[in-house]
C-alpha cells in the first residue's frame, strides 16, 4: 500500500495527515468548514484515503493552519509515492464548476515549482477563509511534495466555485499522475 502518515507540531499548529493513494476513507477535522469541504472534495476526486486532523491559532486567523495543512499534506503525498516506480508521473485535469473553469497540470518530478496563471481571481473571502489562502495551500503542498504544478484559471465569478474547481482539478491530476501503469521509474535519469 502506498500510504504515509505525517505529523507536524509547532507553536502555531498541530497537524496530522494520513494519505493512502490506493483509496480509503476521508475524515477531515479542521477548524474551517470551508477548508474541510475542499479537503473532502480532494480525497473523493483523487480516489485516495485522506485523514486530516488539525488545530491552530485561528484566533489570529486561518493563514498558519491552512498553509501548514498544505505543508503536511505535501510531505505525506511525497512519502506515499515512495520511489515513484511505475507511476504515470504527469497529470492534467480541467474542471468546470458552473461558471468557473480551472486547469491543473502537475509533474511528480521531485522538482518543486508552483505557478498560478490568473492569480488575480483569488480575491475576497469565501466561507470562513480568504481566497488567497487557496493559493498559499497549494504552494505549500507543491513545494513539500516535490511537485511541479501549474494552476490556470480560465473563468471565474464565484469564489466558492473557483476554489472547489482548484481542489477537484488538483485531485484528478494527482490521481492520473500517481497511477501505477508501468514498472520502471518514468525518467531518462531513472530517478525522480
Amino acid at each position: 500500500m502506498r500510504e504515509a502518515t505525517v505529523t507536524r507540531k509547532t507553536r502555531e499548529t498541530d497537524i496530522t495527515v494520513k494519505v493512502c493513494l490506493e483509496g480509503g476513507r476521508t475524515d477531515i477535522s479542521v477548524p474551517s468548514g470551508f477548508l474541510a469541504h475542499m479537503l473532502e472534495s480532494l480525497g473523493v476526486h483523487a480516489s485516495m484515503g485522506l485523514v486530516v486532523k488539525a488545530s491552530g491559532d485561528v484566533h489570529v486567523d486561518l493563514h498558519h493552519t491552512v498553509e501548514d495543512i498544505g505543508i503536511v499534506l505535501g510531505k505525506a503525498i511525497k512519502d506515499a509515492l515512495g520511489d515513484k516506480r511505475g507511476i504515470e508521473r504527469f497529470g492534467l485535469a480541467k474542471v468546470p464548476m458552473d461558471e468557473a473553469l480551472v486547469e491543473v497540470c502537475i509533474d511528480l518530478s521531485g522538482r518543486p515549482f508552483f505557478a498560478v496563471h490568473g492569480a488575480e481571481a483569488f480575491k475576497g473571502r469565501c466561507g470562513d477563509i480568504d481566497l488567497d489562502l487557496v493559493v498559499e495551500f497549494f504552494r505549500a503542498l507543491a513545494f513539500n511534495a516535490g511537485i511541479t504544478m501549474h494552476v490556470t484559471v480560465g473563468a471565474h465569478a464565484n469564489g466558492h466555485h473557483l476554489a472547489e474547481a482548484c481542489f477537484k482539478a488538483f485531485a484528478r491530476a494527482l490521481k492520473e499522475a500517481s497511477a501505477v501503469t508501468g514498472v520502471g521509474v518514468p525518467s531518462t535519469k531513472e530517478t525522480l
